[in-house]
């Protein structure tokens, strides 16, 4: 066999054996942190903190958010931690959000409403709030999501055990499943990002803090600088940078909040490619600096999210040739025949959904009728792995031409088509 048949056998092994290792290894470790950290714990009591309590400061960055800011904010006030403000940010809203916020800063009295004249961006709201915040630690969570009452609590208890906690992330729940986009997200929620977020909390450091649902020690976020206003995706930047400081981050899944996706092919591209490009940027930021050996507990998320991204120039490689081969004739070495599943990919499917189950037989502890959603993941390998793969080859040269672009700004994303199930009280 010639050097180019070896080039291509290794790049159908590597586009084959990948996913298939780093399921295995998010299994492994995902259920090695369910049996020493989740198994015994009754989430409806959470552990007891200091008394007094520290004070929080939940921040709500707010844009064009009319439609579900008056949720937000009940579910906020209903938090059973003793001792808590509400700062919500108005980041130069269009629609009637400003006047909402009023109307709910005289209903609610621990609620402050912060207004800025100009759409400056999440990052920029964010710092705003946090500057004005008089609380310990800071909860941020998006203006369409509803905390779980007991949240608060859970996520402040990592801070008071661990003095060197900076961040806290915690569990994103989908609300809208009324599509199969929408009930495909109910899966990957729990299946992929839960789990990985296990198995990088094993690993010892986490990829990023989820954007909808953060806790934060102010005095970490001093030291590190806040929240970069020239990145597309804040929680990644702001995650690596604590982490660069040597503060840990804690996930807690625990803190449920429940939050709105994109239920549409248009929508979800945008999402998927925004936290593409942002990862890239990151990425190329501070990816030098973590080959430092003081750095050293992140070269396995590092390495992850390095090889994640050849994998996808791999499988895009490999469809273009079978592409190719369709329509000209190519060397026989170069040729792939089918892309049809044979027996490695009957393999990849079985652990695919050998993956499925076993993190939502983890997550049914939060969220009762996982199960029924297992059928539907089927098909998130063919959607979702094809996204992924598009996004993330698309996101290099994106982010290499924004890598210092002027201030990233809000705009309205793909909130589905809010046929939403009722969260649990």
């Amino acid at each position: 066999m010639d050097t180019t048949g070896t080039i291509v056998l290794i790049l159908l092994a590597f586009a084959f054996y990948y996913p298939l290792m780093m399921s295995c290894l998010w299994m492994l470790a995902g259920t090695y942190y369910y049996m020493h950290w989740e198994r015994h714990v009754d989430r409806r009591q959470p552990p007891a903190i200091r008394d007094p309590a520290p004070k929080v400061s939940i921040l709500v960055p707010c844009h064009n958010e009319a439609s579900n800011i008056e949720d937000t904010i009940a579910w906020l006030d209903a938090q059973e931690y003793p001792d808590f403000e509400i700062i919500a940010i108005n980041d130069g809203s269009t629609d009637q959000t400003a006047g909402l916020l009023e109307t709910l800063r005289v209903q609610y009295h621990r609620l402050r409403v912060l207004h800025l004249a100009n759409n400056e961006g999440k990052a920029m709201a964010l710092r705003t709030g946090a500057l004005a915040a008089q609380g310990e630690y800071l909860v941020c969570i998006d203006g369409d999501a509803l905390l779980d009452k007991r949240a608060t609590h859970w996520l402040v208890h990592h801070f008071e055990r661990g003095p060197r906690v900076g961040a806290v992330t915690g569990n994103p729940r989908i609300r809208n499943r009324s599509t199969l986009l929408g009930k495909l997200q109910v899966g990957e929620f729990s299946s992929i990002i839960g789990l990985i977020k296990r198995a990088q909390r094993i690993y010892g450091r986490i990829f990023t803090v989820s954007g909808v649902i953060a806790a934060y020690r102010k005095q970490a976020l001093q030291q590190a600088g806040y929240w970069s206003t020239d990145i597309v995706t804040d929680d990644i930047d702001i995650s690596w940078r604590l982490q660069l400081k040597h503060w840990d981050i804690r996930y807690e899944p625990n803190a449920l909040c429940w939050i709105l996706m994109p239920e549409t092919f248009r929508g979800l591209w945008r999402q998927r490619l925004r936290w593409a490009v942002g990862g890239m940027q990151v990425f190329w930021r501070y990816g030098g600096t973590l080959l430092r050996w003081r750095h050293r507990r992140f070269w396995g998320v590092w390495l992850e999210f390095l090889v994640s991204a050849l994998w996808a120039h791999a499988m895009t490689l490999v469809i273009v040739l079978f592409l190719l081969g369709l329509v000209v004739e190519l060397p026989p070495a170069w040729r792939i025949d089918s892309m049809v599943p044979q027996w490695h990919g009957v393999l990849l499917a079985f652990v695919c959904l050998l993956q499925f189950s076993v993190s939502m037989r983890i997550d049914r502890r939060y969220e009762q009728g996982l199960g029924r959603k297992l059928y539907w993941m089927i098909w998130y390998p063919l959607g979702f792995w094809l996204i992924t793969m598009a996004t993330t080859v698309a996101a290099g040269p994106m982010a290499l031409k924004q890598r210092r672009q002027k201030r990233a700004i809000w705009s309205s994303p793909d909130r589905g088509l809010h046929q939403s199930e009722a969260p649990p009280p």
